[in-house]
């Protein structure tokens, strides 16, 4: 079989009778929200609330207000394209109904960008904690421009309003940008106080209906997860809460899982690699029974 008649071969297989061969691949005819496209919001994003230490052009005080325009603007035509094509994503709306998403569109975004100082000002408390907890930090300028726990929780505070907002699959592909380059997963939908912060970071798990207090301290492993969930008569998963409530001043050392829909009291510490599925008192310390050494030689014992 040459290369025409084997690609005729697939083209007929993969397109003909799509609905009924494929039925969990439904065709999806309309443009799409852009990874590439997102990840250029972001990039504007990141250029605004940290002025000097991303994007093209040096900032300085007497030109901050100018270059903060631009980018608002900026950011405001990436965002009309994106949020639209979301719009049309999770909509019944058809084609010739695309000035009502348009206008959506045009008043989410405004939304989206009134909430721009209130996601600096988290961002700021966040830069504060990974400062007082770690101590190879050596200034606040490195922690914004190297650490990955910022990149991804710029992502995710900026997942978490959009998502607020109504925006459809947009948060979830913010989110899941920061994962792939972090290793750090967040859902959008995930509630996280102030002075939050992770330590290195990589396989931190944090679940949809998370709700995270102020001052609370992860390190890398650690699950936010669900124990299990509940099935509705047509065996589908309910969407209830189902992941822990961290308290405030809360530290979570690596390699631990919290699961199920439990509270983690204020003040608590929970050592490394603990398997958790009940809820804890405040001011609790949670660790590893000791482990049991003991003696061998010249391979006896084991």
């Amino acid at each position: 079989m040459d290369l025409l008649q084997t690609i005729q071969k697939n083209v007929a297989s993969l397109s003909n009778d799509h609905d009924i061969s494929y039925p969990y691949i439904p065709l999806y005819d309309r443009q799409l929200p852009s990874t590439e496209g997102l990840m250029e919001v972001m990039d504007t994003i990141r250029t605004i609330l940290f002025p000097g230490y991303f994007g093209s052009t040096l900032v300085n005080l007497n030109s901050l207000e100018y270059h903060t325009g631009v980018n608002l603007e900026k950011l405001y035509n990436q965002l009309i394209v994106q949020v639209k094509n979301a719009l049309f994503f999770d909509s019944e709306e058809k084609p010739e109904n695309e000035k009502t998403i348009e206008e959506r569109a045009i008043k989410t975004s405004l939304e989206f960008i009134n909430k721009l100082p209130m996601i600096k000002r988290l961002l700021s408390t966040d830069v504060k904690a990974i400062m007082d907890g770690d101590p190879a930090a050596k200034s606040y300028s490195e922690i914004i421009f190297c650490y990955p726990a910022m990149k991804a929780l710029l992502n995710h505070r900026v997942a978490h309003e959009m998502l607020s907002l109504g925006i459809p699959l947009v948060p979830r592909i913010i989110s899941e940008i920061a994962h792939a380059e972090t290793g750090i997963d967040i859902h959008p939908q995930a509630q996280i106080g102030e002075y939050f912060s992770i330590d290195h970071g990589t396989g931190v798990v944090i679940g949809q209906t998370s709700i995270i207090g102020n001052h609370v301290r992860l390190y890398q492993g650690v699950t936010l997860g669900a124990k299990s969930f509940a099935l509705d008569d047509d065996g589908n998963p309910v969407d209830i809460p189902r992941h822990p409530v961290i308290e405030d001043h809360v530290t979570i050392y690596s390699n631990s899982s919290i699961l199920g829909r439990i509270t983690i009291g204020k003040g608590t510490t929970i050592g490394g690699n603990i398997w958790l599925t009940h809820s804890v008192k405040p001011y609790s310390k949670i660790v590893q029974t000791r482990a049991v050494e003991l003696s061998f030689s010249d391979g006896s014992g084991i």
